[in-house]
Parts: C-alpha cells; sequence; structure tokens
C-alpha cells in the first residue's frame, strides 16, 4: 500500500535554487575577490579543506547559525528515527561529532559511526567524543559523502546535520544514503533554512542576512565563513527538496519544521 508523505508545513516558501544548481544551469558563480579581512576565499565552498580552515571555532559558528538551539534540533532530529538497542547507525557530515555523541548517550546499545571529509572537524571530534566518554562506542571514518565506503545495506539508519546543504552533487549524496541503508532503514536529515512565512520571519531573515555574516566574520576571521550563511539562503524549499530525496529512491515520511522554520526535520525511508 502506498503510503502518503506527511508535510508538517505552512505556507509554502518560495522556490530557491542552490549554487551548485545554478551552475549546472550555465550561470556562472564568482568567488568573492575580497573580504573584511582583505583576501579572497582560498578554497572551494562547502569542500573538506574549507572545513579544516574553521574547525576550531566551528561549533561557536553553529551556535550563532542556529541562535544557540543547535543542540535542541539535533536532538529533535534522533528522536525521530525511534532508535532500537543495537542497531548500526551512520551519522553523515559528523563534524566535531555532535550528534554522534547525542546518539551514543542516549542510546548506549548503538553502534555509531560517524563519517566526515574534514580530518581537522574529525580531530576536533575525537577529543570531545573522549571528554563525553563515548570514545569507545563511536568509530570515525574520513570519506566522501558522494562516494560512501561501505557496503550495500550496511545500516540500520542514519543522521547528517548541517550538511546535505554543503553536497556538490545532493542527488548523489542521498543515493548513496539509499544504497547504505538497510530495507526499512531510515534517515533523518536536519538542515538550516530560511523562514517565509510567519511573524518572525522578517526577524530571523534579519538575523541570517545581518548579524550572522557581522559576528560570524569577527568570530572565525577567514572570509569562508561567509559561504556558510549564503549556503542556507541557497538551500532549496522543504517541499522541493523531498522532491529531491523521493528521487533518490527514499520514502520522505516526515517534513518538520523546527523552530518558526529556521530548521527542518527531513525524515525517508528504504523500502
Amino acid at each position: 500500500m502506498r503510503r502518503e508523505m506527511r508535510i508538517q508545513t505552512g505556507k509554502p516558501p518560495s522556490v530557491r535554487w542552490s549554487m551548485a544548481q545554478l551552475a549546472a544551469n550555465g550561470v556562472r558563480i564568482a568567488r568573492s575577490q575580497s573580504s573584511t579581512y582583505g583576501r579572497a576565499m582560498s578554497v572551494t565552498p562547502g569542500s573538506p579543506a574549507m572545513f579544516d580552515l574553521i574547525a576550531q571555532r566551528y561549533d561557536l559558528l553553529n551556535r550563532i547559525l542556529s541562535l544557540g538551539i543547535d543542540q535542541r534540533w539535533r536532538r529533535r532530529a534522533v528522536e525521530a528515527l525511534h532508535l532500537s538497542p543495537e542497531q548500526h547507525v551512520l551519522d553523515l557530515a559528523t563534524g566535531t561529532c555532535d550528534l554522534a555523541i547525542i546518539l551514543a548517550e542516549q542510546h548506549p546499545s548503538l553502534h555509531v559511526t560517524g563519517l566526515d571529509g574534514s580530518e581537522r572537524m574529525l580531530d576536533m571530534g575525537r577529543d570531545k567524543l573522549a571528554r563525553a566518554g563515548v570514545a569507545d562506542r563511536v568509530t570515525l571514518v574520513q570519506g566522501d559523502i558522494h562516494a560512501l565506503p561501505f557496503g550495500d545495506a550496511s545500516f540500520d539508519a542514519a543522521t547528517m546535520a548541517f550538511g546535505i546543504r554543503n553536497a556538490a552533487d545532493r542527488p548523489r549524496a542521498l543515493a548513496e544514503i539509499a544504497r547504505i541503508l538497510r530495507p526499512g532503514g531510515r534517515v533523518a536529515i536536519l538542515e538550516l533554512g530560511e523562514p517565509q512565512g510567519g511573524l518572525l520571519a522578517p526577524a530571523v531573515r534579519f538575523h541570517l542576512h545581518r548579524v550572522v555574516p557581522f559576528l560570524g566574520g569577527i568570530v572565525s576571521r577567514v572570509p569562508e565563513y561567509r559561504y556558510l550563511h549564503g549556503s542556507i539562503a541557497a538551500f532549496p524549499a522543504a517541499e522541493i527538496f523531498a522532491t529531491t530525496i523521493v528521487e533518490a529512491g527514499l520514502h520522505v515520511e516526515a517534513i518538520t519544521p523546527l523552530t518558526f522554520g529556521v530548521a527542518t526535520v527531513f525524515v525517508a525511508s528504504r523500502g
């Protein structure tokens, strides 16, 4: 029996294209030639090399981007999976391991694997795993989300927080998630976006477009930070991204906006 997609959302936001989609359709994306600190962006936007540069301040940058509630959002993403004991869970774009730590702390019997392309982010994550006392329950792997180094149907569940918008090829990354999930396996994808409706939407957009770049520049001291806040505005509307998930071979079960639409949890499963 065909299941219907449950969408928990308000007024549909307008369609926006990602930088990769614009480039694929012939729109030239130029690198910034100046910044607050007087140099051009030195690496590919969203690449592991970019995150190597900002790894030391990444957690603080996330708090700024999320108005300080990103950990609450991560817990909501984990709760949405309804995990069972002893399951094998892959945390994609694990970064400094915030979500992997939540998985290990909330479900001590899980077998958690965290994957990220940035070695410096993983170094930060290793330290945090040790401080949290869960280093023996989380395995970290450096790898590419577009070509996961795991066999077919290797995991019962997967998570990804604030990572899919940085994928150079989102359909391919989503297809890889579908490949490594076992039949019936589920994935929770947490991503930031711009709210389009509601009384607080203008205030949130002001925060993203004015406050975040200013504070982020001060904190990070690198022009690469400009990409992070710009990538939020470029991320497609929830309904458009859900279509991409379906085309990758997954069934979308729920789309849940959080905090007035500042973040969204997408839950999907493999048939």
